[in-house]
Parts: C-alpha cells; sequence; structure tokens
C-alpha cells in the first residue's frame, strides 16, 4: 500500500510546499496531513515531528541541536557503547579534535547488551552534560534498554535524553521515557525517511536551520511524495501491529532455537525482554561474510557485522561492548507480515538450512571435526 501510495503522491504532491501556487499548497497540505498521522501515531502534537531525509542523519542532528543549545553548559555526550555509528563516530571525532576524551562518555553494558545503569548514572553525573543517547532496543541482537530508569538519571542532572527508536517503532512498543526521538519509516515498512521528534520545552537548536524548513531542524525540506508513503505505510502497519508482533516473535523463538541447536553456536541478546522480529547467532570457525555468501546461495538475505556499520566489514562492536564472538555472525530481520506473506514458510525452511549450512562452511574450511 506505501508503494501504491508513493506512486500516486507523485502525480500530486510533486510541488515544494514553500511556495504559494496551488501545486505548493497543495503538497503543503499533504505534508501537514501526513505530519498529523504520525504525530498521532507517537502521541506527540505535529509541531514535535520533523521529516529529515534518513534516521540515521536524523539521529546525528538530534545530538547536535542539543549539543548546540547547551553549549555553554559543556559539550560532553553520555551514550551507550552499543550506540549506532551515527552517535559514535562524530562523538569520538569531536573528542579527538579537542584532545579531550572525556566528550565522549561509552558507558559499558552487560553480555545481553543491556546498559550497565550503576555505570550510566556516574557518567552522567560528570559535570558538561549536553546530551544522552540511548536506544530503545538494539537493532542487531533486540535486547530492549532500561529507559526509565536511563531518563531518570539524566533528568536528574539536567540532561535531555535522546532515545534512538529507529529499529523499535512499528515493531514493537513505542518508548514513553524520551526529550528526543529518532525513528525511520522502514523500519515500518515505510520509504528511507528519518523522524525526528523534540518535545516541547526542550532546548534544541540547530545553527544551519532554515526557520521555515521543518520546524528549523534542517535546511532541506522533505520529498512529499515520501512522507505520505511513510504516513500510510504507518497507518497499515498500525492496523496489524499486535498480530505481526506475536507472529515475529514466535518465528524468532524457532530461529534461537534451531541456531542453539548447532554446535558452536550462541545465540545473542536477551532471550525474553527483545524486540520480537530481530535475532543474530554467532558461530565458531567460521567468517560471517562467508555464512552470509552461504545462506545467500541458499536463497535467505541475512546480514553480518554490526547493524549499523556492516557496510565496513570490520567486527561488529555492538558484539564486542557485550563480550562475545565477533566473528561468524549472522543476523536476521524479519520482515513484516505485509511485506512477506510467505514469511513462516520461509522462517520454516531458514530454520532446517541453518545446521547444514554452517557445516558445510566449515567443511569448506576443514574446520568440520573441531
Amino acid at each position: 500500500m506505501a508503494r501504491e501510495t508513493l506512486v500516486a503522491a507523485v502525480e500530486v504532491g510533486w510541488a515544494d510546499p514553500a511556495r504559494l501556487h496551488a501545486e505548493g499548497r497543495r503538497a503543503r497540505a499533504l505534508l501537514d496531513r501526513s505530519r498529523e498521522v504520525v504525530a498521532a501515531g507517537l502521541g506527540v502534537r505535529p509541531s514535535e515531528v520533523s521529516f529529515l531525509p534518513s534516521g540515521p542523519a536524523a539521529l546525528a542532528r538530534a545530538v547536535d541541536g542539543l549539543a548546540y543549545a547547551g553549549r555553554r553548559r559543556g559539550a560532553r555526550t553520555v551514550a551507550s557503547a552499543v550506540e549506532h555509528s551515527a552517535v559514535l563516530v562524530p562523538g569520538r571525532a569531536r573528542a579527538a579534535a579537542a584532545e579531550d576524551p572525556s566528550l565522549l562518555a561509552e558507558v559499558g553494558v552487560d553480555s545481553t547488551g543491556r546498559v550497565d545503569l550503576d555505570a550510566w548514572r556516574a557518567a552522567l553525573a560528570v559535570p558538561g552534560g549536553v546530551a544522552a543517547v540511548l536506544q530503545s532496543a538494539n537493532g542487531e541482537v533486540g535486547t530492549r534498554q532500561p529507559l526509565a530508569p536511563a531518563r531518570e538519571a539524566a533528568a536528574a542532572h539536567g540532561v535531555p535524553l535522546v532515545v534512538d527508536a529507529m529499529a523499535t517503532l512499528g515493531r514493537d512498543e513505542g518508548p514513553a521515557d524520551w526529550d528526543v526521538l529518532v525513528g525511520d519509516a522502514r523500519s515500518w515498512g515505510g520509504p528511507p525517511l528519518g523522524v525526528l521528534v523534540v518535545r516541547e520545552g526542550v532546548r534544541w537548536q540547530w545553527p544551519d536551520a532554515r526557520a521555515d524548513v521543518e520546524h528549523g531542524r534542517t535546511d532541506v525540506p522533505p520529498w512529499v511524495p515520501l512522507v505520505l508513503a511513510a504516513a500510510e505505510a504507518w497507518q497499515q502497519t498500525a492496523a496489524t501491529h499486535g498480530d505481526d508482533a506475536r507472529t515475529a516473535r514466535r518465528l524468532v523463538d524457532d530461529i534461537r532455537i534451531a541456531a542453539a541447536s548447532v554446535p558452536d553456536t550462541e545465540v545473542v541478546g536477551d532471550r525474553d525482554d527483545r524486540l520480537p522480529h530481530v535475532v543474530t547467532f554467532s558461530s565458531l570457525y567460521v567468517d560471517g561474510e562467508v555464512l552470509v555468501g552461504a545462506f545467500d546461495a541458499a536463497g535467505f538475505a541475512v546480514a553480518s557485522g554490526s547493524a549499523c556499520t556492516s557496510s565496513t566489514l570490520e567486527p561488529s562492536h555492538v558484539l564486542a561492548a557485550m563480550g562475545v564472538l565477533t566473528h561468524g555472525n549472522v543476523r536476521v530481520t524479519l520482515p513484516l507480515p505485509a511485506v512477506s506473506p510467505g514469511l513462516p514458510d520461509d522462517v520454516a525452511a531458514f530454520t532446517a538450512a541453518i545446521g547444514p549450512t554452517v557445516r558445510a562452511v566449515r567443511d569448506q574450511l576443514g574446520v568440520g571435526d573441531l
């Protein structure tokens, strides 16, 4: 449905919504209506919602806006060690440029990927904090984060909390404990489109913004057809969210059981308190990219490495922070049932293929008897 909406929207919403001619006014009306749909779904005001080119772009902008608004107070960001590269990479760069490693506090996590709350509180107690960043749940291993106590700790020191919900929105219950929220329409079956939500009363400012574009949070107006498609996908997903989540959780349980039955293979992340549609497992003696290629040859599209840095072919910083095996990992993200009607059969075929595929790759490497 989102695809059909996008095609139709190109015909009626192609114009610049800032223009005063009839086509521009029509595009503006469509943009405003779409914003209202997404805002209602998130339980926020339309004025709090802005659209940016992608989720990672919105996440980086969320931190930048808090940092600029709080620059007289300090320049320190507190984030968990499993955050998206859009947070950690720029944060490390700023700290290196200032020759001050304290400008980014990367708080450790436990073996499931959940943030250490005592360490989180200690990091926030250091003066100069302007932003705290924590995922609602990790998009690689699925583990949910303790947002309520994390936000309480941040608020105690006057530090706003950015919650990265890119892996959550549309697939799990939306978070309630945040000051700035970030999402990506791809998570609910929409097109590539970032969503940045800033609660009223939060001090947030971006110096290069245009006041007339997306509430001053960007300088590039969104393409209205993409926003329309995102809003339509949100409505479609919201209508079936409960059933979709239950189906995904059951299917991921099947994958977890099948993977855990393979010798020297570990399923990572919290077994219960997790996203319903994400699972990662790691196998000894083999390379993750080789496994991905083997599964691809068998007709299964999976991934390896960190969900936000897999294109670099570097070991997953998420798994490294968790202290678990960083090589031989396979990440599975189940699509929405509406996108993949044959999902149960596909998962059944995949679970049956896990063991034979891992064994075949090990045999090719001559490690099958280890």
